[in-house]
């Protein structure tokens, strides 16, 4: 591989990671921060949202390095992403690797500074997170396993400020993880054809016709369970009006994705940042309202 200057070099690496595609990184956060609120009953302090925000940046970035790697032979058959830098042989999947256990490790550095139980829970969540590429081989709903590793802020969060993760964690969780199958497989959406030509497992694959309205039911689902847990925790009106909100986003998108258009469906799945946000905000409104 031809020597290339450092800036040049920085570039690929950055687009490794997607550094300028940050959306994956919002759709880990707006639910790890949601759970550090509601777990705290209110701000949770500068150190933990640092800690939290910061091992979120660091921990998407090294589970793409790691996806790039273990996809590299199915990328390069696919439009959106041939051009990846591992893909194309820019970065080697052994400095891929490498990279990617960098920014793992200095993540696991922030998480020492919580506690014992949160250092564990996060041990468990790299390891679903190194399992996940590998599923699309043999599973049919590879989209279930990124939604646990796209979910276990949560219960992490939790543990970090209150020394356990209570039932009401796991409830997030488990919303969360529809979430997590509504926006992954509008992703999967994208793909479909390349993904059937290669052989590889996607929900979208595998939900066939009744994608669109499995979709949508996986956001109602999300937004119930999180708006029974609201009423479960005696929440107040900011934070329903930030669920009628996701609600609403999530109507938007039954037009985008309705007819299965590629460009529809990718431009849903980025707008998904939106729809976690505004869960975000009620939660944070809700909680600042308690607090006046």
């Amino acid at each position: 591989m031809p020597s290339l200057p450092a800036s040049s070099r920085l570039s690929l690496y950055l687009d490794l990671i997607r550094w300028n595609r940050p959306a994956g990184s919002y759709l880990l956060l707006w639910p790890t921060l949601s759970a550090l609120w509601l777990g705290a009953g209110g701000f949770p302090g500068w150190r933990l949202l640092a800690v939290f925000m910061l091992g979120t940046v660091l921990m998407r970035s090294a589970g793409c390095c790691v996806n790039d790697v273990a996809d590299r032979e199915f990328d390069r058959h696919v439009k959106r992403t041939a051009e990846r830098p591992v893909t194309r042989g820019a970065i080697s999947p052994r400095e891929a690797l490498a990279f990617g256990a960098a920014l793992a490790f200095t993540a696991f550095l922030l998480v020492l500074t919580t506690n014992l139980a949160t250092v564990l829970w996060s041990v468990a969540a790299l390891a679903v997170t190194l399992i996940y590429p590998y599923t699309k081989r043999f599973f049919s709903m590879p989209q279930a396993v990124l939604g646990v590793a796209f979910s276990f802020g949560i219960p992490m969060a939790y543990s970090a400020v209150r020394g356990e993760v209570p039932g009401v964690a796991w409830g997030l969780l488990l919303g969360n993880l529809c979430w997590v199958l509504a926006y992954d497989t509008e992703y999967a959406m994208v793909d479909r054809d390349d993904d059937l030509k290669i052989g590889i497992r996607t929900s979208a694959i595998t939900l066939g016709r009744f994608d669109v309205a499995a979709v949508m039911a996986f956001y109602a689902a999300y937004l119930a369970v999180w708006a029974a847990i609201g009423v479960h925790l005696g929440l107040g009106t900011a934070y329903f009006a930030g669920i009628a909100t996701a609600a609403t986003l999530a109507g938007w998108h039954f037009t985008l994705i309705r007819n299965r258009s590629r460009e529809g469906c990718f431009r849903a799945f980025r707008l998904n940042h939106s729809l976690g946000l505004a869960v975000f905000a009620g939660v944070v409104a809700d909680a600042l309202w308690r607090a006046a």
